[in-house]
């Protein structure tokens, strides 16, 4: 198997996986969104809030705020249901505080954290508005989680893959330069000098056929690469992808390993 990084930064990659499966590259898919440890806010005691927004509600976007949660910022702390606490301890939360007196909008930059490092990952979510005089006062709980329990523990807003392009055309029909408009992502530009058709970013193709479709000559045909994958990851800002990639893997090395010592004994 070969993996080739074609962009990344901060919150982004892309990168091609060749010579593999698709239930290993689907497993790796699932891993990241649902099993990859993240912190994110619990529970609240909201202690007086005077705005229109419901509890319910505030404490709904509080849990949805993304928080850092890197291998820095989360290493040693435990799961909220590993811990030996009756409730919630330093060892398996964190705890945020907001004390406001209105007018003004909070913005999750407001919310006061007890460590440091575990912050909001954007200081400008809108969290409530509140007018003249109006008070809201809380004190919220962050705790490590599974996106498998809740959405707010998953650490990807986008986690997808799709197989390897293959365009192909035949020689012996003849070339319809039309298609080249026809494609929705303009991944084909038609070239009359050299009498065919160029594929400019077959990455790009989404396989969808629209060309296929308005080819009456048989000229072109879309397939793909069965063991060779597309594969896009985009966090919320929580963590860096190929730290979400690296700790799937590493889940999926674990429930391997079980496998492997259970058929063993």
């Amino acid at each position: 198997m070969e993996i080739e990084v074609k962009s990344k930064d901060e919150n982004e990659m892309v990168f091609i996986i060749r010579d593999a499966e698709v239930p290993f590259v689907n497993a790796i898919r699932r891993i990241a969104m649902m099993e990859v440890p993240k912190i994110a806010i619990e529970d609240v005691n909201i202690v007086q809030n005077d705005s229109a927004m419901f509890n319910e509600v505030l404490a709904h976007r509080l849990g949805l705020t993304p928080l850092v949660s890197n291998l820095d910022a989360i290493e040693g702390m435990e799961m909220a249901d590993e811990c030996d606490c009756e409730e919630y301890c330093p060892k398996c939360s964190v705890s945020f505080t907001l004390n406001k007196t209105g007018p003004g909008v909070i913005y999750s930059k407001d919310l006061g954290s007890d460590d440091p490092i575990i912050k909001p990952v954007y200081d400008t979510i809108p969290l409530l508005k509140l007018k003249e005089d109006e008070i809201v006062e809380f004190e919220a709980v962050a705790k490590i989680g599974l996106g498998k329990d809740h959405a707010k523990w998953v650490p990807t807003t986008v986690c997808v893959y799709k197989q390897y392009p293959k365009i192909t055309f035949n020689e012996d029909s003849e070339v319809n330069y039309d298609l080249a408009d026809v494609c929705p992502r303009t991944i084909l530009k038609s070239d009359r000098r050299s009498k065919k058709l160029k594929i400019l970013d077959i990455e790009d193709c989404s396989m969808c056929k629209s060309c296929m479709r308005a080819d009456e000559n048989n000229y072109i045909n879309i397939e793909f690469e069965p063991n060779n994958f597309i594969f896009r990851i985009e966090t919320d800002g929580s963590m860096p992808p190929e730290e979400v990639l690296s700790k799937a893997c590493d889940v999926l090395s674990d429930k391997s390993d079980k496998f492997i010592t259970f058929s063993e004994n």
